[in-house]
């Protein structure tokens, strides 16, 4: 009988801390989960998360249903970021981090559009996104860079950091001490702000640009680029362009799936637009691309989704002189799951840095 009460006080105990460390290092898989011993394969979860106290963060603008966001109703995601930021025009590392965290899109998720140009321009390409911390600095993201991207995830609030320690130099970056934002495919991560408490919904309204509905054909032989209402530069098909070069993608419509998979060959986005503006922090916290059709479709892009990605997807200008419908000029998104924002017959380009 004495014997029989050891084993089960033994067993307890065993059960005890088994409890205990499942606790501490969560389950294997899960995005909080710290690997302790090396017992799983990943590189990423060998030191402890640290977690951050939430701020409360209200969701505004052209929505249904305003308030306060019930993280209690989301699911938890990680990520893995080498922070850098921009120190007098130089690159400045900051440190290697994995975040865990709610992602942008689940948040809105929870809340009802209410697009308040929706009987002028019904698509939602031209929404973006405006986010602000609790000491007044702003970022813009664009609506097509949340929902329209082959990864609807990349974007979080971080609840909680651990550092991606070198296995050699065992350098402990600096260890952030507040949620923030971090964006997965920034590579000047200078949209990561501390504490976002708003987050305001916006479609792009701008009175100069007319919507012809139904036109055709769709023709521009010109696109202006445009910024402030002066134009900075006309493109033409005798134009010198930068490098071209080809994408091979599976071009795939939200409306009618399956448009092709023949690649696109264009120049750079970004190599066509940087001498038009000046690459510092504000611009790649709150610049905004307007990209616009003969027929006045239009979409928007954040300067950084654009010309600031660390994962080397192109974002093409095409040039097709042959074209006289759809002609002459086109964009392309590699960075996109869904066509939608690939607009041809482009008459102008605005670049707007609020």
């Amino acid at each position: 009988m004495v014997m029989k009460f050891k084993n089960i006080v033994v067993l307890l105990v065993a059960t005890v801390i088994f409890s205990s460390c499942t606790s501490q290092n969560k389950q294997i898989g899960m995005p909080d989960y710290y690997d302790n011993d090396n017992s799983t394969n990943c590189f990423f979860d060998n030191t402890p998360i640290n977690n951050f106290q939430l701020p409360n963060i209200i969701v505004d603008g052209e929505v249904y249903n305003p308030g306060k966001v019930d993280f209690s109703k989301l699911i938890i995601h990680e990520m893995v970021v080498k922070e850098t930021l921009l120190e007098n025009g130089e690159d400045k590392f900051i440190g290697a981090y994995r975040y865990v965290g709610y992602s942008l899109a689940d948040i809105l998720n929870l809340f009802t559009l209410k697009k308040d140009n929706a009987e002028e321009f019904p698509p939602i390409v031209d929404l973006y996104i405006e986010i602000e911390n609790d000491k007044g600095e702003k970022i813009v993201v664009s609506w097509g860079e949340i929902y329209f991207s082959n990864s609807m995830d990349d974007i979080i609030i971080a609840s909680g950091v651990s550092r991606i320690v070198p296995e050699k130099s065992k350098t402990l970056w600096p260890l952030p001490t507040e949620s923030k934002m971090v964006f997965m495919d920034d590579l000047i991560t200078a949209r990561n702000i501390s504490n976002p408490v708003k987050i305001t919904v916006k479609s792009y309204k701008n009175d100069r640009i007319e919507i012809v509905k139904g036109k055709k054909p769709l023709y521009s032989p010109k696109v202006d680029i445009n910024s402030n209402n002066k134009t900075l530069e006309t493109l033409t098909e005798n134009s010198k362009f930068p490098v071209q070069k080809s994408v091979h993608t599976i071009f795939y419509g939200k409306g009618r799936g399956l448009h092709g998979t023949e690649p696109f060959t264009g120049s750079s986005v970004k190599d066509v637009l940087s001498k038009h503006i000046d690459i510092n922090t504000i611009t790649l916290k709150n610049a905004l691309i307007v990209v616009v059709a003969d027929d006045g479709y239009r979409t928007v892009y954040s300067w950084s989704e654009l010309c600031n990605r660390n994962d080397q997807a192109d974002i093409l200008l095409i040039c097709n002189p042959e074209l006289e419908h759809k002609g002459i000029f086109r964009f392309y998104p590699s960075c996109d799951f869904f066509t939608d924002r690939a607009i041809n017959a482009i008459s102008q380009i605005i670049i707007e840095n609020n």
